[in-house]
């Protein structure tokens, strides 16, 4: 029997359907509804590059034109609503999740045991009584309360002292929690302290068979459609044979089906997909025409081959490329209309001066910038400078450049 098939169109309707980007930018940007996004999406990347917002607040503005960081830092340190933890990278992911987190904790402390004797500074095991004795004797800290008289590497930032590497471990393998930040850097408690005993780690035995269960179908929820690797890489937690065997199973028992896709190129895929959703995706409203901004770490963009898989856009962040070798600049945001990504733009939030910089912009080889076009980026710089709490824009001369 032929697999049912989803045309191109379509296909990108649904993923961003599921990522929240399908409906106009509206909605309620705080406390419930603000948390309710975040379970939709199911986390939010931290980042620290703050070239115009940090990369988190981006996310949730692309969604929810009223938010404003404070009502993020708010659920997360105030009300306790989301905890942050490891996926792919740092993230904060809702507080109802953090059983589900149980077996990443158990893996990450035998990885990263390993992994750190190597990498990072000899020493850190030795220091897990002392920095559990500090936070439990004097409140929460930062890593620059511990390992004072303790000599850093000359590696870089990621050469940390054994005492911020025991932090960091601590935390990884559930012992400690990040409850806030000051500036960027995280401040840690024990989790003893800070998580109900209902769902602290050892409040029951972790149970890897149906955590993995949880995990493939909570992944599979937010992409929509997905491969069995697609589903291990979205919470980074899941082993692709465990994906793989899962997939398998779920087949067996007729919650999941095999369908094509088409993609950019044409070029059809199989994938898995909720008995259903063909129908489903057929049926989704066409996608808002307005220009936004998408931040480099956008859930819809973080698997960059997805991405380019589906939209034919080509992504990559060139913050650690040398700067004579980057093709467009150091930190590049991807500009959506419709359904399509059109192109990318150059800018930056010159705060001493109150504007918003725009470099350039690199309009997709396939579009053509139009006047119209060029009036609906302004409308949205517009708003992306109310945003960032700046007072005008500032366009450099020939902004606008050839495809590349």
């Amino acid at each position: 029997m032929a697999l049912q098939r989803l045309d191109n169109r379509a296909t990108r309707a649904l993923f961003m359907d599921r990522h929240a980007l399908l409906e106009q930018p509206s909605g309620g940007s705080k406390g419930d509804e603000l948390l309710q996004l975040i379970h939709r999406l199911g986390f939010v990347q931290l980042d620290s590059i703050n070239t115009v917002a940090r990369a988190h607040d981006m996310i949730l503005y692309t969604r929810r034109p009223g938010y404003r960081a404070r009502h993020l830092k708010r659920l997360y340190e105030r009300d306790r609503a989301l905890f942050e933890h490891w996926t792919h990278d740092a993230a904060v992911i809702p507080i109802e999740f953090y059983r589900h987190w149980h077996l990443r904790f158990l893996r990450d402390a035998d990885m990263l045991k390993a992994r750190w004797r190597n990498w990072r500074r000899d020493g850190f095991e030795q220091k897990f009584e002392i920095v559990l004795k500090h936070i439990r004797d004097h409140g929460p800290v930062c890593s620059s309360d511990v390992g004072k008289d303790e000599k850093k590497g000359s590696g870089g930032w990621w050469d940390w002292h054994p005492s911020k590497t025991a932090l960091e471990y601590l935390w990884r393998s559930g012992a400690l929690t990040v409850v806030g930040r000051d500036g960027f850097q995280k401040r840690y408690d024990l989790t003893e302290r800070v998580i109900e005993t209902q769902l602290r780690p050892g409040s029951s035995p972790c149970d890897a068979d149906a955590t993995v269960d949880w995990l493939c179908n909570a992944a599979l929820d937010r992409l929509g459609f997905a491969t069995s690797g697609e589903l291990a890489a979205f919470w980074d937690t899941v082993s692709a044979s465990e994906a793989k065997a899962w997939c398998d199973q779920a087949l067996t028992r007729g919650e999941i089906e095999e369908i094509c896709i088409e993609c950019a190129d044409g070029k059809d895929r199989k994938v898995f997909a909720r008995p259903g959703t063909c129908e489903q995706a057929t049926t989704l409203p066409d996608a808002p025409g307005r220009i936004r901004v998408l931040s480099p770490f956008d859930p819809m963009l973080r698997d960059r081959k997805r991405a380019e898989r589906l939209f034919g856009f080509h992504y990559r962040i060139e913050v650690f490329v040398p700067e004579p070798k980057r093709v467009y600049g150091y930190y590049v945001f991807p500009l959506l209309e419709g359904h399509r990504l059109i192109g990318r733009i150059d800018m930056k939030a010159r705060r001493d001066d109150d504007l918003l910089c725009v470099r350039a912009v690199w309009p997709e080889r396939s579009v053509r910038w139009s006047d119209a076009r060029t009036r609906r980026l302004q409308a949205e710089l517009d708003r992306v400078r109310r945003f960032a709490g700046l007072g005008e824009i500032e366009f450099a001369d020939n902004w606008l450049k050839t495809p590349k």
